[in-house]
């Protein structure tokens, strides 16, 4: 059994709120200021790709876009296209989209919840959301109405005010907010740490989740890191049918855990402080912007490093990516964000 945690000094109220992002002048013009005064950025040799991390040639561009045609009151006026709403769950007022159907004729309405992870945000719903609200098959029989919340400590959601709050503890969380929100039954969609949280309130709350799907299938538990280990090395160990020096060698886990290692060294710190490196963020926009590009470009295409530019542009629109960054400038989210991890561990 799972003891019930207060995690917020939120008092409790049933009540759902709308919400409207409406960030204060003070702390766009305070950013302005740093993004004018930063420092000049390291200098390096010319080269064609990120091997040593983001390259500061593409950085320089995507820096001068920001301080001269991003424009945060266009970009904010977009994000609060859709519906918004906060409540308080367990001491924290919780951040969510809730977009409903237009038409539902003759379709069912099936409630789904979508979660993302980091160093992402509800912005990385927003094109599909039109898609899912409204029927497009013909033949179909329903329509999503969707519920996106900012996960806590995400965002305009509320951080926690104590530890533990890791991906298990926000699985009942989560799953007391859409009781809340007025859903005992439901579907979830995961991402990253939000797959994470799915597999977590599909195996706790089988009598609430109709369906599941993750872009983010992983086992989480202490005994799946040792096995992981050692199927590197022998894979034959767990996997007896592979027989040949060739199909062992043919197995794919070595070449991807190596690429795991190289890019989970940011989660491990994480795990350990993630305040310390939250200060390096805090104040440093400049930092802040690389260091999220540079996760959305490793995580999303491997070879991407190989590329001058990272590949951000062969799948993502710069003005969509700042709109994240901003959501994590604006509500000085990234060391809250980041505690998720230490909760987890």
């Amino acid at each position: 059994m799972i003891d019930f945690v207060w995690w917020g000094s939120i008092a409790e109220d049933t009540s759902i709120k709308p919400f409207k992002i409406n960030v204060s002048q003070e702390i766009i013009d305070d950013l302005n200021q740093r993004l004018q005064k930063a420092l000049p950025l390291p200098e390096w040799p010319p080269r064609d790709s990120r091997v040593y991390g983001w390259n500061t040639e593409d950085l320089k561009g995507i820096l001068e876009f920001w301080r001269e045609e991003y424009r945060w009151r266009e970009r904010e006026e977009f994000l609060n296209k859709y519906p918004q709403f906060t409540v308080s769950v367990e001491g924290l007022h919780i951040h969510y989209l809730h977009v409903k159907p237009n038409n539902t004729e003759r379709l069912k309405v099936v409630p789904l919840l979508m979660l993302h992870g980091w160093p992402g945000s509800v912005r990385e719903f927003y094109e599909i959301i039109p898609f899912l609200t409204r029927s497009h098959q013909k033949g179909t029989n329903f329509v999503f109405e969707v519920i996106a919340p900012s996960l806590p400590g995400f965002g305009f959601s509320n951080a926690t005010t104590r530890g533990g709050l890791g991906a298990v503890r926000m699985a009942i969380l989560l799953k007391n907010f859409m009781l809340r929100v007025g859903f005992s039954k439901f579907y979830v969609q995961g991402g990253d740490w939000g797959g994470i949280i799915a597999q977590h309130m599909a195996a706790l709350f089988a009598e609430h989740i109709k369906g599941i799907h993750s872009n983010f299938c992983f086992v989480y538990t202490r005994i799946s890191h040792v096995e992981r280990l050692i199927t590197i090395y022998s894979p034959s160990i767990f996997l007896p049918y592979l027989t040949t020096e060739t199909e062992r060698k043919q197995y794919p886990l070595q070449k991807n855990f190596y690429r795991l290692l190289r890019e989970f060294g940011t989660v491990i710190m994480q795990s350990q402080t993630p305040d310390t490196l939250g200060l390096a963020f805090q104040h440093n926009p400049v930092g802040l912007l690389a260091f999220i590009l540079e996760k959305f470009a490793a995580w999303t295409e491997p070879q991407w490093k190989f590329l001058k530019d990272g590949g951000l542009r062969n799948r993502f629109d710069i003005t969509n990516l700042l709109d994240n960054v901003m959501i994590y400038w604006v509500t000085g989210s990234m060391t809250t964000s980041m505690r998720l991890v230490q909760g987890d561990a």
